[in-house]
């Protein structure tokens, strides 16, 4: 999906306070830019770092970064990602994504979630709910994937975290990251501090993400 997307001239357009001005931003059509959507602890900061340092081994620029609100446990937050062939001159939140995902299925009613998409934006969702149930849920128009991340997380690490599994999903429907360059990246965070045993869990549960990841025509 990478190599299409680098086909599209993205074009994107802010406003300042003053009406009388505006800015007009032009995205390099090969930065394929992503936001996440989840809430303080749930891990969408680490994921999105996670995929950063494995697109930067495939020889990547990247940006990865956090947007926080209230600053407790739970709150809404926000997590962003930009990946490139060429070096990345923007330094902003990212405002039209090509990849939305949303760690936690409650936040489908949330605005910001469809903020800058269109009909090319893609949307990931970690939920044991149907395509149509987000559809109807969120009213996005463009393509729907699902995937079971906690279930997954807790049924091969003990514990609801689904950051491996969602970065197993986006491998799968995006390819701007690929499942090597993850492993390596969970071996060198993991291993030394944890070992064998949970490296081999979190390779298991990023696979399960890439394998049972669902998505609509």
């Amino acid at each position: 999906m990478l190599e299409s997307m680098k086909n599209l001239r993205i074009v994107k357009i802010s406003f300042s306070i003053d009406k009388n001005e505006k800015e007009v931003r032009t995205v390099p059509a090969n930065i394929f830019e992503i936001r996440w959507h989840g809430r303080a602890g749930q891990g969408a900061k680490s994921a999105s770092q996670m995929l950063a340092e494995a697109a930067l081994d495939m020889g990547k620029y990247v940006q990865a970064f956090p947007e926080y609100g209230a600053e407790r446990t739970g709150a809404p937050m926000k997590a962003f990602n930009r990946i490139s062939d060429e070096p990345i001159l923007l330094h902003s939140s990212v405002e039209t994504p090509n990849l939305v995902v949303v760690i936690d299925d409650t936040l489908l009613s949330n605005p910001d979630i469809l903020a800058g998409t269109n009909e090319e934006t893609v949307l990931i969702v970690n939920t044991v709910r149907s395509i149509e149930w987000v559809r109807q849920k969120s009213g996005f128009k463009g393509k729907i994937c699902v995937v079971k991340a906690t279930d997954i997380a807790l049924e091969e690490l003990g514990r609801g975290t689904p950051n491996t599994v969602m970065l197993g999903a986006i491998a799968r429907v995006t390819g701007v990251i690929e499942l090597k360059y993850v492993e390596d990246k969970i071996r060198d965070m993991f291993l030394k501090k944890f070992g064998e045993e949970v490296v081999n869990k979190n390779i298991r549960a990023l696979h399960r993400g890439y394998e049972e990841v669902t998505c609509s025509a």
